[in-house]
């Protein structure tokens, strides 16, 4: 049902009603559980200032022991920033790799087998949270997930003509590209060889 509302809202976004569907994205975007114990908190990279801090905030609360940083571009940044505010470095694992969401999930999967992850808290920005939401739980289903997001931080009506409005009219299309790929089975599980990250060559 969701999908359909998503095409619609999609449409939306391209035309007038730019600012209102924005208003409306928060419930077809955003997933938001309680906060619970968990075995790792797993944080996605791409909006590294406020995602680290994000899931610092959970490590510092005791909500999970490890955590594992997901994605090219600011993973190792995202650790220090993490390091910085308190989180024991040792705790800390990188996925370097990956460059879009599904990437996030197939390439996490191995690494969270290996920390014998059975709960999972995913950090993510809060419009973001249901694309990734669907893509970790399909990669990983054996691990019970819950979404922790990063909370807008201006009411949307401001945001939707700032930078972020930007993200999230994307996010639209993007959410209804995924469940198109999921549901016709175009989503690939294949993990590459290690490779040096785009913030490792810079």
């Amino acid at each position: 049902m969701w999908l359909f509302a998503g095409l619609s809202l999609a449409a939306a976004c391209l035309g007038s009603a730019f600012p209102l569907a924005l208003l409306l994205a928060n419930p077809l975007l955003t997933i938001r559980d309680p906060i619970a114990k968990a075995d790792v908190i797993v944080v996605l990279g791409g909006d590294g200032p406020s995602r680290a801090a994000r899931a610092a905030g959970l490590w510092l609360m005791g909500v999970a022991p490890k955590v594992l940083v997901s994605g090219d571009g600011d993973c190792y940044w995202i650790r220090e920033a993490m390091i910085d505010r308190g989180v024991d470095r040792k705790s800390i694992t990188v996925e370097c790799q990956s460059g879009t969401t599904w990437e996030n999930a197939v390439f996490s999967s191995p690494i969270l087998k290996q920390m014998h992850a059975r709960t999972a808290v995913l950090v993510t920005s809060w419009y973001h949270s249901r694309r990734a939401m669907a893509s970790f739980e399909m990669a990983s289903q054996d691990i019970h997930w819950m979404s922790v997001p990063v909370e807008p931080r201006e009411p949307l009506r401001k945001i939707a003509f700032g930078p972020d409005g930007i993200q999230i009219l994307k996010e639209y299309p993007k959410t209804v590209w995924y469940s198109i790929r999921r549901v016709l089975g175009l989503e690939t599980d294949r993990v590459p060889a290690p490779f040096p990250s785009r913030e490792a060559r810079a």
